[in-house]
């Protein structure tokens, strides 16, 4: 009988001492699931183009700027909604430069540079539409600034992402010598959702599931970005 008393009692010590621990990692993974939630960060999330400035053209008639501003009006709601604080270049189809400018493509770039420097961000974030001669060419893509350690981590993290959960041709990201990457030294990325000139990915960039899937993969390199190298 004793016997069986001391293991019943050692039955019952291991099964509290599981439930302990058990809700110990609850309690971990609940803070920091709360903390990430809860970053307050800020992004300036930057639509491409605008105005007279169209961008590209898909093979089917997708006008780049419009496309642009849909993506990054969707991510911009998936991180605000997770708590981070987000600044638009541009909000709606207008472009940003003077109506009075001689040089219109410089007076919108410009703009887009105030409107970072007076933002002071986290991270810069631009979205574009891709397109190329070979219709065959395909897959998001994201370029940093060269020699920008932090630009290209980021980079590489929203890439990775893309390979993972969107087929992206390329792992890892690459050097872009654009303005938008060039103009400031704050982090920055510059995302190629993909070719409007590959009618296929045209097709599927028109899609609100793709557009959705987009999203959560930048959502997830971003958090790895800021859970990696910034004290939460």
């Amino acid at each position: 009988m004793k016997v069986l008393t001391i293991k019943k009692r050692t039955l019952i010590i291991v099964l509290v001492c599981i439930l302990i621990i058990g809700s110990a990692v609850g309690v971990f993974y609940a803070v920091k699931t709360a903390s990430l939630s809860k970053l307050k960060y800020t992004i300036v999330l930057d639509a491409g183009h605008g105005g007279r400035d169209g961008g590209s053209v898909g093979v089917n008639g997708t006008i780049e700027k419009e496309i642009n501003l849909e993506y990054t009006l969707a991510l911009k709601e998936k991180l605000t909604n997770s708590g981070f604080r987000v600044e638009l270049t541009r909000k709606t189809d207008d472009g940003l430069y003077s109506l009075t400018a001689p040089n219109k493509k410089l007076s919108d770039m410009s703009a887009r540079f105030s409107i970072i420097q007076r933002t002071n961000p986290s991270l810069v974030i631009s979205i574009h539409m891709n397109s190329f001669s070979d219709s065959s060419a395909y897959g998001a893509e994201t370029y940093y600034r060269a020699n920008d350690k932090a630009s290209k981590y980021c980079a590489d993290l929203i890439q990775s992402s893309f390979y993972t959960y969107l087929n992206a041709r390329n792992k890892t990201s690459k050097v872009g010598d654009y303005y938008i990457l060039n103009c400031s030294y704050y982090t920055a990325v510059l995302i190629e959702c993909g070719y409007i000139s590959n009618p296929t990915e045209e097709a599927k960039l028109n899609t609100e599931e793709y557009k959705n899937q987009f999203v959560e993969a930048v959502y997830n390199g971003i958090l790895l970005y800021f859970g990696n190298t910034v004290k939460i």
